[in-house]
């Protein structure tokens, strides 16, 4: 009797199956972890190398994909939620993020992606694969490539194998990503602070599915339909806020499992792309289909809200005199380093000094050749020279200025949350330029702006200043919502513009609102995964 309590003790505590002794002896699931993930604009010239990665997110390869605990991004919640599973043993693959940028190259997509797959080739028996992804990278030779991988991870595993796959809210989801993939999960959240729970979120699913508990199916509405991200926040009352609470709604019926909204913002010019809406069901097609075409008309029926009005330089200094205080804000979104752009505008310095500002402000710029040429010079020393629009010449001209040069830095910084949340980034070398009244932030590489950390990591303080040039249409609202007495987007020239419109497409399939205003019922396209 006594031997008997002991073993029915054991079957209990075994957290799969209390009622199988059985599962005792069972073999740990195996779960594969890999991700690509970056965002690429066609509207910079050139292509992304590997070590851009290296530079400006990490790459990560087999063991070493398990430093990413005690992050914020989505493999790290991935990570925790497997690690926490008794019965789970992890095959890490490869973790690899890049700021965003231009496309990749065909020779470091083809790197990446071996990258990826050579380790699951090798690695036996595979019960489910965790991907993540942004969903909008565009590649010299490729226009899906998370398609791509998802196709290859496919044939690799077999058809019953559970494929899970995580993207940015932003992400262009595309047939081939639906059709070989078991669930897609975006993230809820603009701005992304909910990255590390998107993770969370995927993880679980996946697990739900390789213990056979759910049989999780796809239904995919894709609307001709693009959109920038300034009116894309998820927090307040604004378009996009309303249309994500509908869709959370959604996964309070029966048979749901997951419901996404993809906002595509970003600037990739490719015949398969449009915002769109999906939805995750416990083996019912139909039912996917039915609620994400749902969702799909809810967000057609406003997407005039969504359009941004923007004025120039001269009319946000005249109106930001109005406010009391500061930081006022003037949002240089045409040059969103987080959208892909180089970062070397240069047209909110000038539009400054144009109007004869005297209050104190903060700029940025990306440019290596100034950076160098103020290290020549050293601190408290003054230096003429051209600033800006060297990177991506098609957007300016180099402003001729004169300054003085206060200090230089290494550039290294922590991200304090958002996608790369506890992340150590770097600027490379930096140089504070003072020009009249406004210090100018000259930077040796592009990074990812989350809130105000290169400022900081500089000595500058924006609480102290009457205008600051920030750029980026969307995480202000979240770094500098303790601080910041108002905010305008500005009319300036760049690839990454508040307004679509503005951009030279070519291949985007038309028609597509708002390149074309006078559709008005959209043509629906459905996917569902296989």
């Amino acid at each position: 009797m006594e031997g008997q309590a002991n073993c029915a003790l054991s079957i209990n505590v075994n957290p799969f199956n209390p009622h199988d002794p059985w599962s005792l002896f069972a073999m740990p699931f195996r779960i594969a972890v890999g991700q690509i993930s970056s965002e690429s604009n066609h509207f910079v010239p050139g292509f992304c190398e590997v070590d851009f990665f290296r530079h400006t997110g990490y790459l990560l390869e087999g063991e070493e994909v398990f430093t990413l605990a005690g992050t914020t991004n989505e493999v790290a919640g991935a990570l925790e939620t497997l690690t926490a599973a008794s019965d789970v043993e992890i095959a890490p693959l490869l973790a690899a993020r890049a700021n965003s940028s231009k496309p990749l190259s065909a020779a470091c997509y083809a790197e990446l992606t071996e990258r990826l797959l050579a380790p699951l080739r090798t690695a036996g028996a595979i019960d489910g694969v965790f991907l993540s992804h942004h969903g909008s990278m565009a590649t010299e030779a490729e226009d899906d490539p998370e398609g791509a991988i998802a196709e290859a991870v496919r044939k690799m595993v077999g058809p019953l194998v559970p494929i899970v796959m995580t993207l940015d809210l932003h992400g262009n989801v595309t047939r081939r990503m639906v059709e070989h993939c078991n669930a897609i999960l975006g993230y809820e959240h603009y701005p992304h602070d909910d990255v590390f729970s998107t993770g969370v979120r995927g993880a679980t699913l996946l697990l739900r599915a390789v213990r056979s508990e759910v049989q999780p199916v796809i239904g995919h509405a894709k609307l001709p339909l693009i959109l920038t991200g300034f009116h894309g926040s998820t927090q307040g009352d604004g378009p996009f806020a309303l249309l994500m609470r509908d869709a959370k709604l959604l996964e309070t019926a029966p048979g749901i499992l997951s419901t996404s909204l993809f906002f595509v913002g970003s600037y990739i010019d490719m015949p398969d792309m449009g915002c769109s809406a999906l939805v995750v069901t416990d083996n019912d097609r139909d039912q996917a289909t039915e609620a994400a075409s749902r969702l799909a008309y809810h967000f057609w029926h406003r997407r005039h809200a969504f359009i941004v009005d923007v004025i120039s330089v001269a009319e946000a200094v005249r109106r930001g005199r109005e406010i009391s205080g500061g930081p006022v804000l003037l949002l240089d979104t045409a040059d969103t380093t987080g959208g892909g752009a180089s970062g070397d505008g240069i047209g909110l310095v000038s539009g400054l000094l144009a109007a004869g500002v005297s209050e104190p402000c903060l700029a940025m710029v990306v440019d290596p050749e100034a950076v160098q040429l103020c290290l020549q010079h050293g601190a408290g020393n003054e230096v003429t020279l051209d600033l800006g629009h060297k990177l991506d010449p098609h957007w300016g001209e180099p402003l001729r200025v004169t300054g003085k040069v206060l200090r230089s830095l290494d550039g290294r910084f922590c991200y304090t949350g958002g996608i790369l949340g506890g992340s150590w980034s770097s600027m490379g070398p930096v140089v504070v330029l003072q020009i009249g009244s406004i210090q100018v932030l000259v930077m040796s590489l592009p990074t990812y702006d989350w809130a105000d950390e290169q400022y900081r990591a500089a000595g500058l303080q924006p609480e102290q200043a009457k205008f600051v040039g920030v750029k980026n249409m969307m995480n202000f609202r979240f770094g500098y919502r303790d601080v910041m007495k108002g905010y305008f987007v500005l009319d300036l020239p760049g690839p990454t513009p508040a307004d679509m419109r503005q951009l030279p497409f070519r291949r985007i399939v038309r028609p597509t609102f708002p390149l074309d205003e006078e559709l008005t019922e959209p043509d629906i396209l459905l996917s569902t995964s296989k």
